[in-house]
C-alpha cells in the first residue's frame, strides 16, 4: 500500500498504462504527459523515492535534461535503488544520459562506470550504450566503440567470439 511506503500494483500498472500512451502526445504536448505523471506522483506518501523517478523520466523524455536531473538525484537519495534496485538502475543510466546532455558526461562516466560490475540484468546493454555516448562526448571514442561492440556481440547471429576480442583489443595499449 502507498500508506506504508510500498507501492500497490493497481498504482505501478497505472503508471505502465501512462507510459504505454508517451507516443500518442506530440512535442507540442509534452506537458499533458508529465500532467498525468504528476497526478500519479501526487498519490504517493511524502519521501517515496518513486515520484521523482517517474517525474525525472517525464521531463527527461520530452526533451528536458535540465529539469529530470534534480528529480533523477532526489530518488536515487530518497532511496530508490534499496526500494527498486531495477528502478534504480534505470534512474542512474537515465541521470547519466542527462548529465552527458548537460555538458557533464564525467559525471555521467562516474555514476555508469560501478553499473559495469552491478548484478546482470536485462538493462546491462543500456548501461553500456549510455556509458559509451558519455565516453565519446569526452573524446574517449575506442572505449565507448569497445563498449557498444561488447555489448553488441552477444546479440548477432554469428561472429559473437570475433566482435568480442575486437572489442576487448580496443581498450588494449597499443592496439
Amino acid at each position: 500500500m502507498c500508506e506504508s511506503g510500498q507501492v500497490n500494483a493497481d498504482w505501478e500498472e497505472r503508471v505502465l498504462a501512462a507510459w504505454a500512451t508517451f507516443d500518442d502526445y506530440d512535442e507540442d504536448h509534452g506537458a499533458d504527459f508529465r500532467a498525468v505523471i504528476d497526478t500519479l506522483a501526487a498519490e504517493l506518501p511524502a519521501g517515496s523515492p518513486l515520484g521523482p523517478f517517474e517525474q525525472g523520466s517525464a521531463w527527461d523524455s520530452t526533451g528536458h535534461s535540465d529539469r529530470a536531473e534534480p528529480l533523477y538525484l532526489e530518488a536515487l537519495a530518497l532511496g530508490l535503488s534499496e526500494q527498486s534496485g531495477y528502478k534504480g538502475r534505470r534512474a542512474k543510466i537515465q541521470l547519466s544520459s542527462s548529465l552527458r546532455n548537460l555538458g557533464r558526461a564525467e559525471e555521467g562516466v562516474k555514476l555508469l562506470t560501478p553499473e559495469l560490475d552491478a548484478p546482470s540484468d536485462e538493462l546491462d546493454d543500456a548501461v553500456r550504450a549510455c556509458l559509451a555516448l558519455c565516453l565519446s562526448s569526452l573524446g574517449r571514442d575506442r572505449e565507448g566503440l569497445s563498449l557498444a561492440l561488447g555489448a553488441l556481440a552477444p546479440h548477432l547471429p554469428r561472429y559473437q567470439r570475433s566482435m568480442a576480442n575486437y572489442a576487448r583489443l580496443l581498450t588494449e595499449p597499443d592496439a
